[in-house]
């Protein structure tokens, strides 16, 4: 089902690249300076988990085809909500920062428990677990603007 340019201008509540440039500018220079350094499908992972926890369509249907045309295994992909059981497809520092992400992003549950934080330590050095931790924030900031400005899921703003 493809949406029309009319509908989506109908169905969306506001869209950030037009109404605010700066503010959309400044989150795109934020989130790349936070990705600088890591392993693109790293941030990837990242992007797909917070998507899929925060329920955001227009972001998860992005970051999949991302991840896709990256030549990402389909498999892992598809795994990524079982990460916890699917050992064997995902790396130590793949699964430290799916754990971060499901804590970042529930941040109000519980916070983030210390034995997480250290296992995450453990895995990546002081700069990369600051870039992990911001690569987090910026995909559930993006999660926030879409959903509340109701992106419709069929867009990519970067086309």
């Amino acid at each position: 089902m493809t949406t029309t340019a009319q509908e989506t201008a109908t169905t969306r509540r506001l869209w950030m690249p037009a109404r605010n440039p700066n503010v959309y500018k400044a989150l795109v220079a934020l989130q790349r300076a936070s990705s600088e350094g890591l392993e693109p499908e790293l941030i990837e992972l990242i992007k797909i988990r917070a998507s899929q926890l925060n329920g955001c369509a227009y972001c998860l249907r992005m970051h999949v085809a991302d991840a896709l045309a990256m030549g990402m295994d389909p498999m892992v992909i598809g795994l990524i909500p079982v990460w916890h059981e699917a050992v064997n497809h995902f790396d130590e520092r793949q699964r430290s920062a799916l754990e971060l992400t499901e804590y970042v992003t529930r941040i109000g549950e519980a916070g983030v428990p210390d034995d997480a934080f250290e296992r995450a330590r453990e895995v990546f050095n002081e700069v990369e677990l600051g870039q992990v931790v911001a690569s987090i924030v910026m995909i559930n900031a993006w999660n926030r603007v879409a959903i509340a400005s109701k992106y419709p899921y069929e867009l990519d703003e970067r086309k």
